[in-house]
């Protein structure tokens, strides 16, 4: 099967100079950093940005990114760009999140408009009895830029959703990497139920906030403003990247055990051409599987209750030993250890 669908790559300009890009911006004028050394190798100028034309490659708003970190030099600055992300200013994509009816309302919205609210970080949210979850992925290859961009992502979220319900929602955040140094930022801005080492980035929230009732939302501003976005999208030509595709791809053929010949045959290139695409995202066939698998090992342990058998028929594993050491290198933990990932504490 042949996939019928675009999308966009680290190359593509289409992101607003004027939107995430400026909030960052912005962050860093506040600061006195000049704006020359800010936009250095960037093929960018302030000027062209003020004037609300430039259009900016994903690589373009990486290296933003990197010198904004590097002049910065502050602990705090992904969790303040963050604090400022959302709902944000991008035409009906915000207008649609400030007139959500409730939380879920408003992730549905950030899951389905990634390119206009989030084109470096495509969120994903999973339910399950309990609670929801939300993990993101890199979509256009972020590498050395991905921590800052997950922290700035969570607490985009948080800070939207306590915003517009007007209240802190109890949300939990886990993360893969080590405790780092400057925590005190993470409880902050993110949180004391905050944890490290674990297996996935990801928060979580009880669900039964997910259906309570946003004040100050209007139904039929909300309901024209998703119009709108589905429209602005229709004209980019995409919603998600190449990587993000891929991934989709990907987690609807694990079981088939995918193979780079068959994915560069659905998405109409050759396997050279594939390959190429994707090391321009700094990735590689086989991490994006791994990736998806991990994805789908860990839903099928918290949803759907497997046992670890049940995982490794599933992802079509015929050796129990090499699941749990190929589990082990996804997630750095024992398919037995792995449900530390979701309990309390």
């Amino acid at each position: 099967m042949t996939l019928k669908t675009t999308w966009y790559e680290t190359d593509s300009r289409f992101i607003p100079g004027h939107y995430q890009p400026a909030t960052l911006i912005d962050l860093a004028l506040s600061r006195d950093i000049d704006s020359h050394r800010l936009l250095r190798g960037t093929g960018l100028f302030h000027e062209d940005i003020l004037a609300g034309q430039t259009r900016l490659s994903p690589q373009q708003f990486l290296g933003l990114i990197n010198n904004s970190r590097r002049l910065l030099d502050a602990d705090d600055s992904s969790f303040l760009f963050g604090q400022r992300l959302l709902p944000g200013h991008y035409g009906p994509a915000s207008h649609a999140l400030r007139h959500a009816q409730n939380l879920h309302q408003a992730l549905d919205t950030l899951v389905r408009q990634p390119a206009l609210l989030s084109p470096l970080t495509a969120p994903r949210l999973v339910l399950d009895e309990k609670h929801a979850y939300v993990y993101w992925l890199d979509s256009c290859g972020a590498t050395e830029q991905w921590r800052f961009l997950l922290e700035a992502s969570m607490t985009s979220l948080i800070a939207m959703s306590r915003a517009l319900s007007g209240q802190r929602l109890p949300w939990e955040c886990s993360f893969s990497h080590a405790e780092p140094r400057y925590v005190e930022q993470y409880w902050v801005h993110l949180g004391e139920h905050t944890q490290f080492r674990r297996p996935l980035d990801f928060v979580r929230i009880p669900r039964e906030y997910l259906a309570d009732t946003w004040p100050g939302a209007s139904a039929t501003a909300g309901q024209v403003a998703r119009q709108e976005a589905e429209l602005q999208i229709g004209q980019l030509g995409f919603e998600s990247s190449f990587i993000d595709c891929l991934y989709r791809y990907l987690q609807t053929h694990i079981r088939q055990a995918p193979s780079l010949e068959l994915a560069a045959s659905a998405f109409s290139m050759s396997p050279a051409t594939l390959k190429r695409k994707l090391h321009k995202h700094g990735t590689g066939f086989q991490q994006q599987v791994d990736l998806v698998r991990k994805h789908v090992a860990l839903y099928l342990y918290q949803v759907k209750g497997f046992s670890n058998e049940q995982v490794a028929d599933y992802l079509r594993f015929t050796d129990a030993a090499n699941f749990r050491r190929s589990f082990k290198r996804w997630t750095g933990s024992t398919p037995n250890l792995i449900r530390q990932l979701f309990s309390p504490g």
